[in-house]
């Protein structure tokens, strides 16, 4: 396979998501978010460019697969500035329409809105991240995504063509947004998403230090915390008690508005009613 690859980078036992393939049209983004975990292992991550010859070797995947399920993308965003010229998500998105294939977008940007005319003929469901509704806190954690209020109303204009929506509550970072996470989930609930995925902070030592630079003091007491928790897969996770809190929040306030909720590699199961990514969305 050229174009697409089998899910699951980091061969965790923590991750639920179902069989998939994750595809992207570029490598490294454009969005600059201080907590990416990409960055660390992709070279010149803030240098995106397009991937050579993307369409064809997506096509001649697709035809040795049967209505394979294809995440876009897992690590750099499809609709970052780049695609405002190139188009090559719209045209990947017109290439896996063709093979029948189910797919979820994974975005921070409301550019996904572009592509309506697609979108609404094809197996699809967009998963749209929100991190905060604060948008000064917004320009410093995703300096280049779209704004809040821009994503929230992408949200509510994808539901009202009635393709079903995720919102991605991710990451959770104590002392920076932790205490916004029931006003985040009331307002996905009110742009009518049907599921919301939520996940905390996991420290690499590139994305800590962007953070720190920006949110010194947070991230004085957040190293505190780190110490207590544990490396998993490469990554530091704070305390597992910290993390099960967290996540059981999330869910309650998901649970308030009847929307389905998953908890995204944490290793609480048992929290999860519903797909991961919410794949179960896609019909």
């Amino acid at each position: 396979m050229q174009a697409l690859t089998l899910f699951d980078p980091w061969k965790s036992k923590l991750c639920t998501c179902p069989l998939k393939y994750s595809f992207s049209p570029y490598i490294g983004c454009s969005h600059s978010c201080l907590y990416c975990y990409a960055s660390s292992y992709i070279k010149d991550f803030d240098k995106p460019r397009a991937k050579k010859e993307i369409l064809k070797k997506l096509e001649n995947d697709l035809k040795k697969l049967k209505n394979p399920y294809v995440s876009i993308s897992n690590s750099s965003d499809p609709y970052q500035h780049l695609e405002k010229k190139l188009k090559l998500t719209r045209d990947s998105l017109k290439i896996l329409s063709r093979h029948n294939a189910k797919v979820m977008i994974i975005t921070k940007s409301n550019l996904v809105l572009r592509d309506l005319d697609i979108l609404k003929r094809i197996r699809v469901a967009v998963s749209i991240t929100i991190t905060t509704l604060d948008e000064k806190k917004a320009k410093k954690l995703e300096p280049n995504a779209s704004l809040p209020e821009e994503r929230i109303d992408a949200l509510k204009k994808l539901n009202k063509e009635k393709i079903p929506t995720i919102a991605r509550i991710d990451p959770i970072i104590p002392f920076i947004n932790e205490n916004e996470i029931e006003e985040l989930v009331k307002k996905v609930a009110e742009a009518n998403v049907k599921h919301v995925v939520s996940s905390t902070y996991k420290a690499k030592f590139d994305n800590f230090k962007r953070l720190k630079a920006v949110f010194p003091e947070e991230m004085k007491k957040l190293k505190e915390i780190f110490k207590l928790g544990e490396r998993i897969s490469g990554y530091y996770y704070l305390p597992k008690e910290l993390r099960f809190k967290l996540m059981k929040k999330v869910k309650n306030e998901a649970e308030k508005y009847n929307l389905t909720f998953a908890a995204c590699r944490e290793g609480f199961f048992d929290l999860n009613t519903a797909t991961c990514d919410g794949s179960h969305l896609i019909k």
